[in-house]
């Protein structure tokens, strides 16, 4: 009898812990790295008017004590810089920290907190270089913390509660903004005065409402752990320099063969339309192309895609096309690509793959 006792208060012990373990609380590291989700403006009616990179992370944090209810939150001041005056070691530095926070066993997730006018290029860099299939989850703001009705508050409310959400695990690097969940790889700043700035042409891969995810979509393109680019083999502080020149109507060749004359290792294309070239340009970029400098085209449309050989025979010419990439998302994978090397079928390659 007192064995029997002896099981049953064991199982009842156990059936008590079920509920615990379930409900037991992830580990969220937020990284700061500054902008306007830390910025101040002179009073609460400036939310375009404003200082960026002023508030540390610790007062982010505070700012938002709901979080702690959501996961065990711990902060980490990356960078404090406005996001458009981030360069290659900075995007270096970042990557290699969240790297080195996702390899600790306790740490379930991580949220960066980025100025937003290149949040899009930070988050498609994580993307590609961090083998981890725990949530990497990207967020800014449009408006100060000072500001009257500030989004940031929320936006990493919600980031923090979608890191710390197991469906949300493996599904590549996210961008969390103004209650949209968006793949790192095809979001894009649209506009710069309004909280619902963040789209993608593919559509959101699902929302999140009083802290919970709700998915419609996911990304089929390789990115973090199914990606050929990792973090722990790129040395240095700086990637391939790669430019953008943008198309119009009336271009001179002065700003190719500037670039080209700077050492730059490949040429985004903005072209016009379908990522065109104009038939003036064509001779130079050949000659760059011929000299080892990679001309990728392009388009400054924010929606569709460049078609290979359309507009331009670019088999004959040996050009890449950008497919659907964005012209500053096509350099960070034009960059990563040259890193494995320099030739046009296989940097075409990638583009298609990721």
């Amino acid at each position: 009898m007192p064995s029997q006792i002896l099981k049953s208060l064991t199982l009842a012990v156990s059936l008590l812990a079920v509920p615990f373990s379930l409900y037991a609380k992830n580990n969220v590291v937020v990284v700061a790295t500054g902008g306007t989700i830390a910025g101040a403006g002179a009073s609460s009616t400036n939310s375009a008017t404003y200082t960026a990179a002023k508030v540390p992370v610790n007062a982010l944090l505070d700012a938002v004590p709901q979080i702690q209810n959501l996961a065990n939150v711990t902060g980490v001041q990356a960078l404090q810089i406005a996001s458009e005056s981030i360069t290659d070691k900075e995007l270096l530095s970042l990557a290699r920290q969240v790297n080195d926070l996702l390899k600790k066993p306790d740490v379930n997730g991580v949220v960066i907190t980025h100025g937003t006018d290149t949040l899009e290029e930070t988050a498609f860099f994580l993307n590609l270089v961090i083998h981890s299939d725990k949530p990497i989850v990207v967020v800014g703001s449009m408006r100060p913390s000072t500001a009257l009705s500030a989004d940031g508050p929320l936006n990493l409310y919600s980031a923090v509660a979608l890191a710390a959400d197991e469906s949300a695990r493996g599904k590549g690097t996210l961008v969390m903004m103004n209650d949209d969940i968006f793949a790192a790889r095809d979001v894009t700043k649209g506009i710069n005065i309004h909280t619902n700035a963040f789209v993608s042409q593919w559509g959101a891969l699902g929302t999140l409402v009083e802290g919970k995810p709700y998915w419609f979509r996911q990304s089929v393109k390789r990115h973090n752990k199914s990606s050929e680019f990792n973090i722990e083999d790129i040395k240095g502080d700086a990637l391939p320099s790669v430019q953008i020149v943008y198309g119009s109507g009336n271009m001179l060749p002065d700003a190719y063969l500037a670039y080209a004359k700077a050492g730059v290792k490949a040429i985004v294309n903005a072209g016009t339309g379908n990522g065109s070239v104009a038939g003036y340009l064509v001779p130079t970029l050949n000659q760059l192309q011929q000299q080892g400098v990679q001309i990728i085209r392009s388009s400054r449309v924010p929606q569709g895609f460049v078609l290979r050989n359309a507009e331009q025979p670019d088999d004959k010419y040996g050009w890449v096309v950008a497919h659907d990439f964005n012209p500053q998302k096509a350099k960070l994978l034009a960059a990563l690509a040259l890193t494995k090397g320099k030739d046009a079928k296989e940097i075409q390659r990638i583009f298609w793959e990721y």
